[in-house]
C-alpha cells in the first residue's frame, strides 16, 4: 500500500532494541522520551512556580469538586474533565502547590505516554527532538501545571493520530484500547476541541472505509463526550441549545480572522479580549512564522519517502485543530493552539533532522552548529516570555487573595456572596459563593441578591469611580486594589 493514506513506512528504521537478561526492551527509545518527560516536569516546577494561585477559569473547574468554597457558576461551553482529573487533590486539600506538583507530574506523564505511542512510527531522535520541541513553548510550561483542559487536549490529540495510524496494520489490541482512551480524553477535557482534532481522522476513516478504526474513534469520542451531552440535555435543554449558549458566551461563533489576535497574545497575555494595543517583538513571534514553513518541509520529505501518513495526519489535525480559533472567534488565548503546536512539533522535528541529514557531511558541523543556536536563542525567547508571564500572573492572584483577606476582616466569611467584577475567582479565594446578575456568567438577579443580603454576608466589587448596584447603594465601602468593596453583614450593624 505504498504511497496511500496508510503507506507502510519504508525506509524508517524501527528502534533498535536492547537486550538484557529479562529479555528484550526497546530501552533506546524509551529513555529519551523519559528525559524530555522529566525536564519538562521539573522546568514546570522551578518556572511556574507551585505557589501561584489558582486562575479564573482554575476556580471554576477546582470548585467543581472542592470542598474549600461552593463550586461556581460552570457555563455552557465548559466540559467536566478537568474537574475529574483534580479531584484526587482537589476534594481534599485546599493547597494550591500541591495542585500544581500533581499537574506538573501529571503532564510530563502524559507527554511520555503520547510519545510513546509513535514508538516505531519516528525514529527515537525524532520523537524526543519533538517533545522537546513542544515542552519548551511557553505556553506548554505555563499551562501543563494548570488546572486547565487545552493541554490534556493537545496529548490525547497526539496518542489518537498516532494509535489511528497503527491500527491500520496492527490486529493488537493496545492500538485500538489506545485510539479509545485517547480520544475519550480529548472528548473529556473539550468535547467541541476534541471533535475539531478528529475530523481528518474522521475523513479518512470514510474515505478508506477503515469502519473499525472509525468505529472505535467515535466510540471514544462519544465516552469521553458523554456527561457533557447528558448535562445538555438536563441543564440546557438539548445538546443544540447548549452549542448556542456556549457560542453566545465566547461572543457569536462565525467568520472571525484571529489570526493576529492569537499573535498579540504570545507576548505573555494569557487573555487577549479585546484584543489591542501593538504586536510583540519579532524575537517574540518569530517561531510561529517558521513553524508552519518546516512542517510543511517535514511533509514533503515523508512523501518524497514515501511515507505521507505518518506526516500527513498529524499535520491535518493541526490545522483542523486550529482553525475555530484562528478564524470562528472574536478573541484570542495562546492556550488555545496548544494542540496544535503540539501535532506540528512532529513534523517540525522531522525536517530539522532532514536539515542536518541530508546536507553534505563537511557542511554538516555548520549546520549543526546553526541549527543549535536557533533553537537556543528560541528556548531563550520561550523561557524569557513564561517567567515574565508568571511574575505578572502571580502578582495578580496575589491581589485577589488580599481583596479576600479584606473580606474576611470586614466580617464576610462563609457562608457569605460575591458579585461583581472578579467576584468568581475572588470568592473562591475567600471560600465564598459568586453571583452574577448580567454578562456570561448570570446565575441569578438583582432581587435575589438583595434577599440574599437580609440574611447572609454578601459583598459587591465595583471598580473604584463606578456606580454600585441599586442594593449595595446604602451598604458601607472599602476602597482595597482599585476597586471599592461594597458589604453587608446582617447582625453587625455595617
Amino acid at each position: 500500500m505504498a504511497g496511500s493514506a496508510y503507506a507502510t513506512l519504508a525506509g524508517m528504521r524501527r528502534p533498535r532494541l536492547l537486550r538484557t537478561s529479562g529479555g528484550t526492551r526497546p530501552v533506546r527509545t524509551t529513555a529519551p522520551l523519559a528525559a524530555v518527560a522529566a525536564a519538562f516536569t521539573l522546568a514546570q516546577l522551578l518556572l511556574v512556580r507551585p505557589g501561584m494561585g489558582l486562575g479564573w477559569d482554575e476556580t471554576v473547574y477546582v470548585s467543581q469538586v472542592s470542598a474549600h468554597a461552593p463550586a461556581a457558576f460552570f457555563s455552557a461551553p465548559r466540559a467536566r474533565g478537568i474537574s475529574l482529573l483534580v479531584a484526587p487533590v482537589a476534594a481534599w486539600s485546599s493547597s494550591t502547590a500541591l495542585l500544581r506538583i500533581y499537574l506538573a507530574v501529571l503532564s510530563g506523564l502524559a507527554l511520555f505516554l503520547a510519545l510513546r505511542t509513535w514508538r516505531g512510527l519516528f525514529p527515537a531522535r525524532v520523537l524526543a527532538l519533538a517533545g522537546a520541541l513542544s515542552a519548551s513553548l511557553w505556553v506548554t510550561l505555563f499551562y501543563g501545571p494548570q488546572a486547565m483542559p487545552n493541554y490534556w487536549v493537545a496529548v490525547g490529540a497526539l496518542a489518537t493520530v498516532a494509535c489511528f495510524l497503527r491500527t491500520h496494520d496492527s490486529p493488537a489490541r493496545p492500538a485500538w484500547w489506545g485510539l479509545a482512551a485517547s480520544a475519550a480524553l480529548m472528548a473529556w477535557m473539550r468535547p467541541t476541541d476534541a471533535v475539531w482534532a478528529a475530523l481528518p481522522l474522521l475523513a479518512l476513516g470514510l474515505a478508506r472505509r477503515h469502519w473499525r478504526a472509525l468505529a472505535v474513534l467515535l466510540a471514544g469520542l462519544a465516552a469521553g463526550a458523554a456527561e457533557w451531552v447528558i448535562e445538555a440535555y438536563i441543564r440546557y435543554g438539548g445538546l443544540m441549545n447548549r452549542l448556542s449558549e456556549g457560542s453566545a458566551i465566547q461572543g457569536g461563533l462565525g467568520w472571525h480572522i484571529a489570526v493576529i489576535d492569537q499573535l498579540r497574545s504570545l507576548g505573555g497575555q494569557t487573555l487577549c479580549r479585546p484584543c489591542t494595543g501593538r504586536l510583540p517583538h519579532p524575537a517574540v513571534i518569530g517561531w510561529w512564522f517558521v513553524l508552519p514553513v518546516l512542517a510543511t518541509l517535514g511533509l514533503v520529505v515523508a512523501v518524497r519517502a514515501r511515507r505521507p501518513a505518518a506526516m500527513a495526519l498529524p499535520l491535518a489535525c493541526a490545522v483542523s485543530a486550529a482553525f475555530p480559533y484562528l478564524f470562528l472567534i472574536g478573541y484570542a488565548a495562546p492556550r488555545f493552539l496548544l494542540p496544535a503546536y503540539v501535532l506540528l512539533a512532529l513534523p517540525v522535528a522531522d525536517a530539522l533532522r532532514y536539515l542536518f541529514t541530508a546536507s553534505r557531511p563537511p557542511r554538516r558541523p555548520v549546520v549543526a552548529t546553526l541549527l543549535c543556536l536557533g533553537l537556543a536563542a528560541h528556548l531563550a525567547v520561550q523561557l524569557a516570555v513564561v517567567v515574565h508571564t508568571v511574575d505578572r500572573t502571580t502578582a495578580a492572584r496575589r491581589a485577589w487573595s488580599r481583596t479576600a483577606s479584606a473580606l474576611h476582616r470586614l466580617g464576610v466569611r462563609p457562608p457569605c456572596l460575591l458579585t461583581g467584577g472578579d467576584a468568581l475567582p475572588i470568592a473562591f479565594y475567600a471560600g465564598c459563593a459568586s453571583a452574577a446578575a448580567d454578562g456570561p456568567d448570570a446565575n441569578s438577579t438583582a432581587d435575589r441578591i438583595a434577599g440574599t443580603a437580609r440574611r447572609t454576608p454578601v459583598a459587591t466589587l465595583v471598580p473604584a469611580g463606578s456606580r454600585p448596584p441599586s442594593y449595595a447603594r446604602a451598604w458601607p465601602s472599602a476602597l482595597l486594589d482599585g476597586q471599592r468593596l461594597y458589604y453587608s453583614v446582617p447582625g453587625s450593624g455595617r
